[in-house]
């Protein structure tokens, strides 16, 4: 017997599944508390492997972090008060970890803050961060220049106006909060809108955040006063769920409590266009920053697809739930084509790599691009089966689980476990599901 997990296929999926807490958000949230100035209550925080890691890396810079009636407690550092801890600060697996915290890091004058993370981690390049927070005035002294461990010297920072070569919410969000300790306003300009959960948060902590057009500006500020923050349903988790709905015949699921932030909604507005039915309330885009995250059930139901194009200007809404769009285009009819999605290349894995080897070893007729992948669908043929390697990756074990209800033979995952970074019980609510049917 092969190592693994086996998803056989599923004759159908039935049932409700709530969403696990949103990731990035408990990330964020877990780090404005250790920024502010009275103690932070976050509920629904997530308990999974990246999420810990952030709440050990702010007990290490001086946070106090508690658990009070299934909510996370944070008694902060203030803006200003970092203690430089004695050894290397442990983001794990944790890129947003990675990326975000070294912008309040930068602010810590005289202060030096090392950073190190497993053997993925020290593959994930860091020199998108470095070079802004170098044009406000720290010092990153990283691995080959570029790459983990590394270190972070804090000094006094000055405001800088950047504009980003390549959209990311994280390297977008560092510089924000870097720029809450900078003299002056920093702005960041992005080609491209992407996920916005940092400056929701600042605003609701009562920081002047202005957005216009495609710039984003904060005013360097005393204190923050976040006080209390409830994180929604995960809609990258819920992705899997949703793809799993549309794809396996005969399949009604109602996904509770999901955040439907617009600039995370992507993966929604792309499976609308392949002629998927996912029904909710969906948030609109607007001209300010609004404080609020959104949520909505969403019924799911099973159909046939039709091949789309996602070009670049979509990626940065969509990009955890790419891979899930390389599995839809396999069941669709014609064509599906993803642009613009070198992001890929450095996530845990080389998803554009893992995804185009993993599908085209279960059946998919799929190439890879250097900035993405086309599949020519099967339409209800859909993918033979096999086994697929996660490659430590949790979002390609999900994958391949899915993958596993919807083929023909079933699918077996090496790696499983590696699911527990972002989703611990997925593949629990998974079989819960196809029993339900």
């Amino acid at each position: 017997m092969a190592p693994g997990v086996f998803f056989a296929p599923a004759s159908r999926l039935r049932g409700t599944v709530a969403a696990p807490p949103d990731k990035s958000i408990s990330h964020r949230a877990a780090l404005l508390g250790a920024m502010s100035a009275e103690p932070v209550r976050i509920s629904n925080y997530l308990r999974a492997a990246d999420t810990i890691s952030t709440l050990n890396a702010l007990r290490a810079v001086g946070a106090l972090v508690e658990e009070h009636d299934g909510a996370v407690v944070v008694r902060g550092c203030g803006l200003r008060a970092a203690r430089e801890p004695e050894g290397a600060i442990d983001v794990g697996n944790a890129g947003t970890l990675m990326r975000l915290l070294p912008g309040w890091l930068a602010t810590q004058d005289g202060r030096t803050f090392a950073l190190d993370g497993d053997s993925s981690i020290r593959r994930r390049p860091v020199d998108r961060i470095a070079a802004p927070l170098e044009r406000m005035g720290a010092r990153i002294e990283a691995t080959g220049g570029r790459f983990p461990p590394f270190a972070v010297r804090g000094a006094r920072l000055r405001a800088i106006s950047y504009e980003l070569p390549v959209a990311s919410a994280q390297v977008k969000s560092c510089v924000l909060l870097a720029g809450l300790g900078a003299d002056g306003t920093t702005t960041v300009a992005e080609p491209v809108p992407s996920r916005d959960h940092t400056e929701r948060m600042l605003a609701g902590a009562g920081v002047a955040v202005r957005r216009e057009g495609s710039c984003v500006r904060v005013t360097c500020t005393d204190r923050l006063d976040a006080q209390s923050i409830a994180v929604p349903g995960d809609l990258s988790s819920a992705a899997f769920m949703i793809a799993a709905g549309v794809l396996v015949k005969g399949s009604r699921l109602l996904v509770r409590d999901v955040g439907v932030n617009w600039t995370r909604a992507g993966f929604l507005r792309i499976l609308e266009r392949m002629g998927a039915v996912v029904l909710g309330e969906l948030e609109e885009p607007g001209a300010s920053v609004p404080v609020a995250e959104p949520t909505s059930d969403l019924d799911v139901t099973a159909g046939p697809l039709e091949g789309t194009i996602v070009e670049a200007d979509e990626v940065p809404l969509a990009i955890d739930e790419l891979p899930l769009v390389a599995l839809l285009g396999c069941f669709a009819e014609g064509e599906t084509v993803v642009r613009g999605a070198q992001e890929l290349r450095v996530k845990e894995s080389d998803r554009i790599a893992g995804v185009v080897d993993g599908l085209r070893g279960l059946g998919a007729t799929i190439e890879a691009t250097p900035d993405g992948f086309v599949v020519t669908g099967a339409g209800g043929r859909g993918l033979r089966g096999g086994t697929i390697d996660a490659c430590g990756d949790h979002r390609m074990a999900m994958l391949g689980a899915v993958a596993g209800l919807a083929s023909q033979e079933g699918v077996r995952v090496v790696g499983m476990e590696a699911a527990a970074v972002s989703y611990p019980g997925f593949a629990e609510d998974l079989s819960a599901l196809a029993r339900g049917g």
